[in-house]
């Protein structure tokens, strides 16, 4: 019998039709807030990856190419980072705020998940493309989750293990692309150490390889310290080495979380968490294919036989 397969006319079996021409890609987030007072670390915003070659977050599966259509505006939207979670009180924190979306066309990486305020009524971390980190507040609190192929889960608080007035200065770190948000050293003097944040995943869709997405280290209360928790590798906010201080940012268009906020000595002993890191959006297109029309000012190189569009904010591509 006689088949009609694309591009074939004859016997045998039907040939099917080749992909489109595609745009690999890699979209992240903004980076959550750390906590208030004491606060558990921002997760990262969502890594969202189809670069041949490289790994998307949260050891998820590579995402598929975007096949595109000629001659159509694509949108591409940056997600700006979370707010640090406020300090109501003189001894309240609140959660760290979500970071923002961003999205290439139909393409959306999660905004990470705020790191939790020492409060009670925030102890848990919130959900994101990483999740945030929770708080010790007079019970264990859960971790946020953090959103299938684009990151890893925040840490859970525990107590210090002398379980005495000092069991909430080791607050847990934000989860990372690339790895678990750690949780605080709960055996080390009568006062702990922060967790760090999970490790970002490192890309060379630009020629060079750069590590973005990183959690945010958690915060913690105690002046005598044996160590204040690290930023997730990739953005992510370290802890503040004294504890009269807000939380640190996360970098800067690499979607890092920020870091859990401090107490400060005297009345009023509450400093805010720190903020997210806005995200990226940066787009690799078939050179043969590239139209030059963009809007949003992205930054143009080549790498092999491909264009690379670095979006460190809003803008669009006409493919």
């Amino acid at each position: 019998m006689t088949s009609f397969g694309y591009n074939v006319l004859g016997f045998g079996n039907i040939v099917s039709a080749p992909a489109g021409p595609s745009i690999q890609y890699l979209i992240i987030a903004g980076g959550a807030g750390g906590g208030g007072r004491n606060g558990g670390g921002g997760g990262a915003g969502g890594y969202l990856s189809s670069i041949e070659g490289e790994s998307t977050g949260g050891g998820g599966t590579l995402q598929d190419a975007f096949e595109f259509t000629s001659g159509t505006e694509y949108t591409v939207t940056v997600g700006a980072g979370g707010a640090g979670g406020t300090t109501p009180g003189s001894d309240q924190g609140q959660r760290g705020t979500n970071g923002n979306n961003s999205v290439f066309g139909s393409i959306t990486a999660i905004g990470g998940g705020g790191g939790s305020g020492e409060a009670a009524t925030t102890p848990q971390g919130a959900d994101g493309g990483s999740g945030g980190a929770s708080t010790y507040h007079d019970s264990v609190s859960a971790g946020g989750a953090g959103t299938a192929n684009q990151g890893y889960a925040g840490a859970i608080s525990q107590q210090h293990a002398d379980g005495g007035n000092y069991s909430s200065q080791n607050e847990a770190g934000g989860g990372g692309a690339g790895q678990l948000g750690q949780q605080g050293d709960t055996t080390t003097g009568s006062y702990g150490k922060s967790g760090d944040g999970g490790d970002g995943l490192a890309s060379s869709v630009t020629g060079s390889s750069v590590t973005r997405a990183g959690g945010g280290a958690g915060g913690w209360w105690a002046v005598n310290i044996p160590g204040a928790g690290i930023g997730g590798a990739g953005g992510g906010a370290s802890s503040q080495t004294s504890h009269d201080n807000p939380g640190n940012a996360g970098t800067t268009n690499t979607g890092g979380g920020g870091s859990g906020g401090t107490d400060k000595g005297g009345a009023n002993n509450s400093y805010p968490g720190g903020a997210g890191g806005s995200g990226v959006v940066i787009l690799k297109v078939p050179t043969a294919n590239y139209t030059e029309t963009t809007s949003g000012s992205p930054t143009v190189s080549t790498v092999g036989d491909f264009t690379i569009l670095l979006f460190n904010s809003s803008g669009s591509y006409t493919a």
